[in-house]
């Protein structure tokens, strides 16, 4: 299990894996969360690591009751595998 906090000051959700940093970064500006990239770097690809990121910050969208546009590639194929999340998600 992955232990992902959420860095609000620095607008991402992160996670440290055998010492690197994971990230999924986002901007939020009126009750609408816009996910930019998320980052997982090759060393550590492959664990599910960007999956747990995306959960996180969708976790925290419906705690907040925030809106989500999933601008990031990884994200917008993301949702698609995750309907349960569908209702976060922004139509604009």
């Amino acid at each position: 299990m992955l232990d992902v906090v959420h860095n609000a000051a620095a607008s991402r959700f992160q996670t440290s894996v055998d010492g690197v940093l994971c990230v999924l970064e986002y901007s939020l500006r009126e009750g609408v969360m816009t996910i930019t990239h998320t980052g997982v770097p090759d060393a550590v690809g492959g664990r599910g690591i960007a999956g747990a990121l995306a959960t996180a910050a969708f976790d925290a969208a419906r705690r907040e009751h925030w809106r989500v546009v999933p601008a990031c590639a990884y994200v917008e194929a993301w949702i698609k595998r995750h309907p349960e999340y569908a209702d976060l998600v922004d139509p604009a």
